[in-house]
């Protein structure tokens, strides 16, 4: 009887994973053409560069996530935060388009799209437990959107390389992290794993389209 309920509950998990998986990966195709759709009006709207102004409502909209992720609002609140992602690196993705054509664009979508798929994949394949790096990426998050402040108004150009550096391999280890916390039970709202996976493809874009596109800001 006791194997009954061990195997029952097993494949209750099982399900329950796979659930989440499938709501946060249909939610973030979801939010990332809507995030694309913000860029193409930004652009088209002559929306000019708008800087660290553009983490005011960044940070806002986060916290409107949060609140709100355990309801149906937390799908307006999702489409908002990333919609508002892609309306801000619209003049950026214009500058580029200006400076050096379509090219540095594409190639850093297909680098990011190959990231997570291969990091994603990984993870789900191997069930790489990621848990005991949290402390880890929490801080290493903290510390570099610090120096990426202060380096606002430092302008130095070695800092603004490394804080791109650490960065990019922490928004991909978010990734795998993210994955393994769905795989392994501890992550079971699929609007915080679409956003914290969504955020993390944004920061890899961003950056891979600094460095495709010469630029060290």
């Amino acid at each position: 009887m006791q194997e009954l309920y061990t195997h029952a509950g097993t494949q209750s998990s099982t399900q329950e994973v796979s659930k989440v998986l499938r709501n946060t990966y249909a939610l973030l195709a979801m939010t990332i053409a809507f995030s694309a759709a913000m860029a193409v009006t930004s652009m088209a709207l002559g929306v000019p560069y708008l800087g660290l102004w553009m983490l005011l409502p960044y940070i806002g909209l986060l916290f409107l996530v949060e609140k709100t992720k355990n309801s149906a609002m937390g799908i307006v609140s999702v489409f908002a935060l990333t919609g508002w992602l892609g309306f801000s690196i619209g003049p950026i993705i214009s500058y580029y388009i200006g400076v050096s054509g379509i090219e540095p664009i594409l190639t850093a979508l297909g680098g990011t799209a190959l990231t997570f798929f291969v990091l994603s994949g990984y993870t789900l394949a191997t069930k790489k437990d990621m848990s005991k790096y949290t402390g880890f990426l929490m801080t290493g998050l903290v510390v570099i959107l610090v120096a990426m402040v202060a380096n606002w108004f430092l302008q130095i150009s070695a800092l603004s390389l490394t804080i791109s550096c650490a960065f990019l391999f922490l928004s991909s280890m978010l990734i795998m992290w993210q994955t393994s916390e769905i795989i392994h039970g501890g992550e079971r709202n699929y609007i915080s794993a679409t956003v914290t996976l969504y955020v993390s493809l944004y920061n890899i874009f961003s950056i891979l389209l600094s460095f495709l596109g010469g630029s060290d800001d």
